[in-house]
């Protein structure tokens, strides 16, 4: 069976979300909604997180569609014409105001801000929530690859233990973003341009009978970027033949450009590995390493200053390990012209459009952040949310990934050094604005006195 497209079905939700809608439509519920999309709060390993997954949303609300065999999916389900037909001529109309892909945030303030006829704005809450939150999640576990490993090549080698095709794919594009010099996951590079890499696989080595005939094989099969995997058997005796077989194949105009070490301790063998080529000759040969890799272990190699030039970083990446999920939401929080809001225990929500103003300190770091409405007289903070939807249809052109990554590294240069590092920090300050403290305590007392 087929794996069927996914990436404009508006199936690809939950069903609750049709049993709403038709109860909007079936009450006329058609005013302008606003919901927003926020992090409660951080996990313990994070002391800031990357945005990402917008771009991507917003292709999705320009194609969405219901197909017809999709409709009478739902017409078996027992859903009445009214919400069959509506879905039948489904468009995505309305506006979407939000963070772009690569801004640092914290908890509480809206990355995303969908406003479009409740109908609509309903109808977009999974795909919004799947979208923004898995790839925010990777690009927030991968940056602090980057940072623990600066300057060293890194490259996601996780889609074969991602949590299914698409996560994988999008899981390259988002450890890209952030700073990654590329991805083994060739549709990624199809797709999106992400640099892709390769290098061998210990299969091929075990295929032949004598590892220095596999090593020349895969050579002078692949004689334009020649990588190969030396720890199959011996670390060591492979580097030697590494040596060997590279003044044999530079006769041919074949060049070695690196080896790869996937086992045991990788300080250790890199060292060995090292000088065993500068001595042969081969100072200008790449060791990369791979194996169970992640941001402590990239800091513990580049602390020891093992000789290792670029890392293959797989499953405890693109399934973040240590921080698989955010506590995340997309929460109404006006309806009809009047502010709304969640009053639950542990996850009341501050109520209508909000914008988050970023404050520098005299240095040009970043030092504070301001949740406030955004009809407040704004102050001289940088405002974080902007339009990028107008009616169902962008505002400019689609951000490419080259502009996302120039905007990361901006955002980093920004974040002082305290919020750089692998261990948990004091929290960065994030402000909640008196006049949306005030609207919140004013819609508490209404709903008392409603006796909700």
């Amino acid at each position: 069976m087929m794996i069927p497209d996914i990436s404009t079905s508006g199936l690809l939700t939950d069903l609750y979300q049709f049993t709403m809608v038709q109860g909007y439509l079936e009450y006329d519920l058609h005013e302008p909604a606003v919901f927003e999309f926020f992090v409660r709060k951080l996990p313990q390993q994070r002391n800031f997180l990357i945005a990402a997954g917008l771009e991507l949303f917003l292709d999705f609300l320009e194609q969405v569609r219901f197909s017809q065999t999709e409709i009478e999916w739902l017409a078996r389900q027992g859903f009445g014409t009214k919400l069959l037909d509506y879905l039948s001529g489904f468009r995505f109309t309305g506006d979407v105001h939000a963070m772009p892909e690569g801004t640092i945030f914290f908890p509480d303030e809206p990355i995303l801000r969908v406003t479009a006829p409740l109908p609509q704005a309903q109808l977009m809450e999974t795909r919004a929530i799947n979208l923004l939150h898995f790839q925010s999640v990777i690009a927030s576990k991968s940056v602090r690859m980057v940072l623990a490993a600066p300057g060293k090549q890194l490259v996601d080698f996780g889609l074969r233990r991602a949590h299914g095709a698409e996560a994988g794919l999008l899981a390259a594009r988002a450890c890209y973003l952030v700073g990654f010099a590329g991805t083994a996951t060739a549709l990624a590079s199809q797709r999106w341009g992400v640099p892709v890499f390769g290098t061998m696989a210990h299969s091929f080595v075990e295929a032949h009978d004598e590892e220095l005939a596999a090593f020349e094989h895969f050579a002078v099969a692949n004689p334009k970027d020649v990588t190969l995997i030396l720890d199959s058997y011996d670390t060591e005796a492979a580097a030697h033949k590494t040596v060997s077989l590279a003044k044999q194949m530079a006769q041919q105009g074949i060049h070695i450009r690196g080896v790869r070490l996937d086992s045991g301790d990788l300080g250790a063998h890199a060292r060995r590995v090292r000088l065993i080529l500068d001595e042969g000759g081969l100072g200008h040969v790449r060791i990369v390493a791979s194996g169970g890799l992640d941001e402590y272990r990239l800091a513990e190699l580049v602390c020891s200053q093992a000789p290792i030039d670029g890392f293959g970083i797989g499953s405890r990446l693109d399934v973040s390990s240590d921080a698989p999920f955010l506590d995340c939401a997309y929460k109404l929080e006006e309806y009809a012209g009047k502010p709304r809001r969640k009053c639950s225990e542990d996850k009341a929500t501050w109520p209508g459009r909000k914008q988050v103003l970023r404050h520098d300190g005299p240095d040009g770091q970043m030092a504070r952040d301001l949740i406030t409405l955004e009809d407040e007289p704004l102050d001289d903070g940088e405002p974080l949310v902007v339009q990028v939807m107008r009616q169902g249809r962008r505002i400019g052109s689609a951000l490419a990934l080259e502009q996302i990554r120039v905007r990361v590294a901006g955002q980093l240069e920004k974040l002082p050094v305290q919020w750089k590092g692998l261990d948990p920090a004091p929290a960065y300050p994030v402000e909640i604005a008196q006049p949306l403290r005030s609207l919140a305590e004013r819609l508490d007392r209404e709903r008392r006195a409603s006796g909700n």
